[in-house]
């Protein structure tokens, strides 16, 4: 092994070491604004950022252990996290409205679908 390349390997276990720290301290303020959050949109844009900062940290922990594995996971949760901000928008959104169309058919879905399975 090259001094280049000891450098570099050493330059790398530090930036992981380092990101890791940051991304575990970010997590926690994060989770403290979550639990603490005056509204239900502070919440949901903190459970949006949670959802990111898992992320890093699963692609961190990737590069750390050498596993790509990891990559997928990372892939894997940033969907999923998308989906579940897209349905906690929609909520926001849709919350108090009664005369609002959409929510108006689709309880009536619902209540038939009930119906027909009595």
């Amino acid at each position: 092994m090259s001094v280049f390349e000891q450098a570099s390997a050493g330059f790398l276990q530090f930036a992981v070491v380092f990101a890791m720290i940051c991304l575990s301290a970010s997590f926690l303020m994060i989770t403290y604004r979550i639990i603490k959050g005056p509204t239900l949109p502070d919440r949901i844009i903190g459970l949006d950022t949670l959802v990111a900062v898992a992320i890093g940290l699963i692609a961190t922990i990737g590069i750390h252990s050498g596993y790509s594995l990891y990559v997928d996971i990372a892939l894997a949760l940033g969907l999923v996290g998308f989906l579940a901000t897209v349905a906690f928008a929609r909520f926001v959104l849709n919350r108090g409205r009664e005369q609002d169309a959409v929510i108006q058919e689709e309880c009536k879905a619902t209540e038939e679908m009930l119906e027909e399975r009595k």
